[in-house]
Order: C-alpha cells, then structure tokens, then sequence
C-alpha cells in the first residue's frame, strides 16, 4: 500500500478520535469537533499537494494563514481548545509529510492522541476546577472574596485573580480556582404516615 494513503488513513481515524472521542464527550461542542477535522484534512490535502514541491516558501505561509485564522477568531477560545486544534494541526502535518518512516509517523500521531488524551482527563482537572464568576457587590478584600465564592461554590478555593471591581454597579469579576468538596450525603428524611382525620 502507498505509504502516502496508509498515513491519510490513519491521519483520519487519529483525528476522528481526537474529536469525537476524545474531546466531544468532555467538552460537548460540535462545533468545534467540526473545525478540528475540517483544519486536519485541510492541512492534510495540503501538506501532500506541496510535499512533492518545491513550493516550501507557500507551505510555510499556508500554515501561518491556518494558524492566524485560528487565533484572530472573534471567538475567544480557551487554553485546552488551543492545545486541541494544535494537535489536529500537527497530526495533519504528520499525516501530510510523514518521517520517512511509517511506523515511526504512526507512533506519532497516536502519541499525540494519547497525551492530549490524558491531559485534558480527570486525573488533572477533577479536582482543578476553574471559572469566572460575576459577584453583585464589590469586594476588595481578599478574605472576604474567598469566604463568598467558598460558600456559592460549596468547594475549597485555591486561588482567586480579581479581573474588574465595578464600584459603580457594584459588581466585582473574579477568575476563581477551586477544588470540588465531597458533598456529605443528605440525611435520610423517614417518612411518618399521618393518620386520616376522620368526621
């Protein structure tokens, strides 16, 4: 088999993976499971075009032009979606120009799977939870800020960056780090029959 299709095959099936095993299932955006594969056979159909070329100077800005895309998107992205669409650009490229090895090319692309995989799981960021959060009255203490998004996230907060205190709305945004607390089960409510009333 063509060295060349063998890669595109397993180009797809790693970008599939990447997607709609990997990231979907965690993060449930299809939109974005779209635009990971649609860069990857993007980058793919072009790296093997202009592989065969001489045409290096157009690869290179063809590759700046998909990355500047990606960052000058009007939608903010966040850091794991950066690392997401980074791996399905590289597994493109792996895919479109290859190592000269086959197996080494494989072993790539199913690594970068596998540690995106791994970084993006529960090990790391079950107990790593972060949000931004709008409070309805402006805090400056520090003390005092912790002590309200403790008792509104019901978890142990690990760090807190206030980003804007609005001392005219009265509003303060706060980027808060926090651990998530094991909820101690409810206490059993025991149901009592009540007598019927009669007349």
């Amino acid at each position: 088999m063509n060295p060349t299709y063998l890669l595109a095959a397993v180009d797809l099936v790693a970008v599939l993976v990447l997607a709609m095993a990997v990231y979907y299932p965690r993060h449930r955006r299809a939109d974005l499971v779209t635009a990971f594969i649609a860069v990857n056979v993007g980058v793919l159909a072009v790296t093997i075009v202009l592989s065969g070329s001489a045409a290096t100077v157009g690869l290179g800005l063809g590759l700046f032009g998909v990355l500047s895309i990606i960052r000058l998107r009007s939608d903010e992205l966040g850091q794991h979606e950066i690392a997401y669409y980074f791996a399905a650009l590289a597994i493109g490229l792996i895919g479109g120009l290859g190592t000269g090895d086959v197996a080494l090319s494989v072993t790539l692309m199913a690594a970068l799977v596998g540690v995106l995989a791994l970084a993006d799981s529960r090990l790391l960021h079950g107990t790593g939870l972060r949000q931004v959060v709008v409070l309805d009255s402006a805090i400056t203490d520090e003390a005092t800020l912790v002590e309200r998004l403790e008792l509104l996230l019901d978890a142990r907060v690990t760090r807190v960056t206030p980003v804007r205190v609005d001392l005219v709305n009265d509003t303060t945004t706060v980027e808060v780090h926090y651990a998530a607390a094991s909820r101690p089960a409810m206490p059993r409510v025991e149901r009592h029959d009540v007598p019927a009333v009669t007349r």
